[in-house]
């Protein structure tokens, strides 16, 4: 892994400066929550430039709570679009131009080909809005396998919506194992988040705490998609950054 690829997410209120210290990127997790968006936005905007002073490289992690581009309800589509477009307008104010949204598969409220056919139809009427340089990365959550969200982006075939692997949720809900995903998803994987767990529940473990053979994840990350960026999203990113550095010595 190059460290130039490697990133930290604010969930952790230290990463900041753990990526200055190690010379690491950010991703800018605040806007999770859209409120933050809002309202919120002045307070939350002085806390993101500050922790952005201490990097040089940032990916923005947009809004995801009851967000859904599939939607049966049109107007709920809307509303996505909408918090997509806020999402879009700050990360250009930042100089940004890798986002990460949720691609918004729910189990219990979508049939597969319905989520695929109507994100399909959502994100080619979206990526005109999106700037020229600028990718967003579709974040698989609850998808049980990588066929949906690899038909969607491809289907869709541009340069501006890649996948984002999220290999904690590959691990805990999907039937296919997190290298397998990989190897599946390889070309149009444009970043990850990496953190492990025991397959139960997305715990968002350190790297060496769960049932993902991390060492040889990343050995395929590097073979099948080695300039894909890389998040640890973790709420203690230090153990597992001294555990990658043991692993590269």
């Amino acid at each position: 892994m190059k460290r130039e690829n490697l990133y930290l997410s604010t969930i952790d209120s230290n990463a900041h400066n753990l990526a200055k210290q190690y010379g690491l990127g950010l991703e800018i997790a605040e806007f999770c929550t859209a409120w933050n968006l809002d309202d919120e936005f002045p307070k939350t905007d002085r806390e993101v430039r500050e922790k952005m002073a201490c990097s040089d490289r940032f990916v923005l992690h947009g809004p995801f709570n009851e967000l859904f581009p599939c939607a049966i309800d049109r107007k709920v589509r809307e509303v996505a679009a909408q918090r997509y477009r806020q999402t879009i307008e700050v990360s250009q104010a930042y100089g940004i131009r890798k986002m990460v949204l949720h691609a918004g598969y729910n189990t219990w409220l979508y049939f597969p080909c319905w989520f695929t056919e109507k994100s399909i139809s959502f994100w080619q009427d979206f990526v005109a809005e999106i700037p020229d340089g600028m990718v967003i990365c579709l974040e698989n959550v609850l998808e049980e396998e990588p066929k949906m969200l690899a038909d969607i982006i491809r289907t869709v075939d541009s340069p501006k919506i890649r996948m984002c692997l999220d290999v904690g949720h590959a691990n805990a809900y999907s039937k296919f194992s997190p290298i397998e995903w990989v190897r599946a998803c390889g070309d149009i994987i444009s970043h990850f988040h990496i953190h492990n767990n025991d397959g139960s529940w997305d715990t968002h473990s350190a790297l060496d705490c769960g049932t993902i053979p991390m060492a040889e994840l990343l050995e395929t990350i590097d073979v099948c998609c080695p300039d894909a960026s890389i998040t640890l999203e973790l709420t203690d990113s230090l153990p597992s950054l001294r555990w990658l550095a043991d692993l590269s010595r």
